[in-house]
């Protein structure tokens, strides 16, 4: 099955120098897999002849005249860059000239970017950012991660359903269980939100395992653990910056002397395979799911390794079918948009 790739070239804080070489080694590691650089054409040819490399059956270039800067407002973004590589990258998605599309621009321009040319599915009120991190049993998907800070019950249970179908898909799992992140495991615990999320998804379909705190995440009790983008995006930024704490003591602490320095020689090997299981570059690749269309967000700070994987991810989406997946589960749990709804009680009402 073929898959073609959207990519913004010119995203991120490196642009080509990054998005080039990990398209390259794309098209290398996955023979099914076509690219598309978005860009300004001068500036890819450039990058390709570098890696001596041309635009062949399986790699073209689509010419894109503007760059959307990393500090630019998303509302200047959809307004005056509308021949950007990033809108242009979800244009081709939309056309269906692409089945994905993945950028390392800016967050916030690329999501209302692509919410406002994508859309959202059937029943889908707002798309969510999710992401994958490591858990001492493989992997816990987690969503939202700070697409939307406020949300209803309802927004919580269409992101349970739709992170439970992209692990269905991606991890072919039959039945992905589901936690609801919450302050304690008790039923009556949290804010009227996160109880009342609780019960639709105890009425729901999915394989709901009930409340998860903040550990279970890294303790991969559940398969998905959902939240609103406020929370989420807290507990993200807070497990980043320990990681780096933990790093830089263990780098001090083996730096103390020239015993603990030989220590660390000795310990090396274990030291690169825990740093490489660890590794945050090979969980690149945060997913914004809910739209008509398959979006994945890169790191800006990625490097190609780092950005090899986002392209996998948008590739593997894609090839499984998730968009498909989630209209399924939503016609299951038979989900409407807020809207609909409520137009449709209004009409009831007045019948």
């Amino acid at each position: 099955m073929d898959i073609t790739v959207a990519i913004d070239a010119m995203g991120g804080d490196h642009g080509p120098h990054v998005t080039v070489p990990a398209a390259l080694d794309a098209l290398k590691q996955d023979s099914e897999i076509n690219i598309v650089l978005v860009g300004l054409t001068e500036v890819i040819e450039a990058e390709l002849a570098a890696h001596k490399a041309t635009a062949g059956p399986r790699l073209r270039i689509h010419h894109a005249t503007e760059v959307v800067t990393m500090d630019e407002s998303p509302q200047s973004a959809l307004k005056n860059k509308k021949d950007s590589s990033m809108r242009v990258a979800i244009n081709l998605v939309k056309s269906g000239e692409a089945n994905a599309c993945v950028s390392a621009g800016n967050t916030g321009a690329l999501m209302a970017t692509a919410r406002f040319v994508l859309k959202t599915l059937p029943g889908i009120d707002r798309p969510a950012i999710a992401a994958t991190l490591p858990s001492q049993k493989g992997m816990t998907y987690m969503l939202d991660l700070g697409a939307n800070a406020d949300c209803t019950p309802e927004h919580l249970l269409q992101f349970a359903i739709m992170g439970a179908m992209l692990v269905s898909c991606v991890e072919h799992k039959e039945r992905p269980s589901v936690g609801l992140l919450n302050i304690g495991s008790e039923d009556i615990k949290g804010n009227e939100v996160v109880k009342q999320a609780g019960e639709l998804l105890r009425a729901s379909h999915l394989n709901f395992y009930g409340n998860v705190e903040g550990n279970d995440i890294y303790k991969g009790t559940t398969d998905v653990v959902v939240c609103d983008g406020f929370v989420g995006n807290v507990a993200l930024k807070t497990s980043e910056g320990l990681a780096q704490m933990m790093a830089r003591f263990l780098t001090q602490e083996f730096k103390r002397n020239w015993m603990t320095k030989l220590m660390a020689l000795v310990a090396m090997p274990v030291l690169k395979a825990f740093k490489s299981r660890l590794d945050p570059r090979r969980y690149n690749g945060a997913s914004f799911l809910g739209l008509r269309g398959i979006v994945v967000k890169s790191h800006g700070g990625a490097d190609s390794f780092s950005f090899y994987h986002a392209i996998h991810t948008a590739a593997e989406e894609s090839r499984n079918g998730v968009l498909r997946r989630i209209t399924e589960q939503l016609e299951i749990e038979h989900i409407k948009p807020a809207a609909l709804a409520e137009r449709q009680t209004a009409v009831n009402e007045v019948a």
